[in-house]
């Protein structure tokens, strides 16, 4: 099997993202760096925590291919379309309790597709088998909450099951401790959605993890896969269901 894009990872620099609504502070620090930002709406089936979270409403299946939750379709798409994207619609309507919220939260590393796929909407999964991605399933609905994208076979994440997983699928996988990631609501959030790429060699990260008991892993890490941390904000890190870039040129 071919090399496949990872849409998670810029092609060169991202110079557009996804980003949680309500994250002014973080929107406005992005735009700052002279990206554009597309803030996310809430949608209104789900709870409040997650509610303006981009990876439970989308997924982008390529660089160009996006596909949407029906509830926010027309947003996204009247949003997107101007920067040459195609936005489709998805099947699954979303729900406000798990395991009904996370048809479109979908991980992608190398070739590979993770996700609890007895959950995912069936034309996500089309698509992804349509670009050649291999779907592999583990038990954790919330993959890309959990999985922050760290290279093309690197990745961090909290998971147990996942980690076992891509271990034995040959990816560079760290295993940090669960928990000391702010979401509000929740008692905790994920790595993943606290992070997003701003280049291949660049990972942006919410906020503060200094008090992260597996911080000097997660900066060993980051330095062995030559990635550079860049912390968005002084406050404590937070999960804000990833920051998701784009390239719009």
């Amino acid at each position: 099997m071919g090399k496949r894009q990872n849409p998670f990872i810029p092609k060169g620099k991202a110079d557009l993202f996804v980003v949680d609504g309500r994250a002014k502070e973080i929107i406005s620090e992005l735009e700052r760096m002279n990206t554009k930002v597309i803030s996310t709406i809430r949608c209104p089936k789900l709870y409040d925590a997650i509610s303006y979270h981009p990876d439970i409403v989308m997924h982008p299946i390529s660089h160009k291919k996006i596909i949407v939750a029906p509830e926010v379709y027309e947003y996204y798409k009247e949003k997107l379309k101007k920067y040459g994207f195609k936005i489709l619609k998805g099947e699954k309507k979303l729900k406000e309790k798990y395991p009904n919220n996370i048809a479109y939260n979908v991980a992608r590393i190398f070739n590979y597709a993770i996700h609890n796929f007895k959950y995912t909407d069936e034309k996500l999964k089309f698509y992804l088998k349509k670009e050649g991605i291999e779907l592999v399933n583990v038990k954790q609905g919330y993959t890309k909450c959990s999985v922050s994208i760290v290279g093309e076979k690197a990745i961090m994440t909290s998971d147990i099951s996942i980690y076992k997983t891509l271990g034995k699928l040959g990816i560079d996988t760290l295993l940090i401790e669960q928990g000391y990631i702010e979401l509000p609501g929740i008692n905790y959030g994920f790595i993943g959605g606290s992070t997003g790429l701003l280049s291949d060699k660049e990972l942006l990260f919410t906020g503060r993890y200094d008090d992260h008991p597996s911080r000097n892993n997660i900066n060993n890490f980051l330095k062995k896969n030559q990635v550079m941390a860049n912390i968005i904000t002084s406050e404590k890190i937070i999960d804000l269901g990833s920051i998701i870039p784009l390239n719009c040129n």
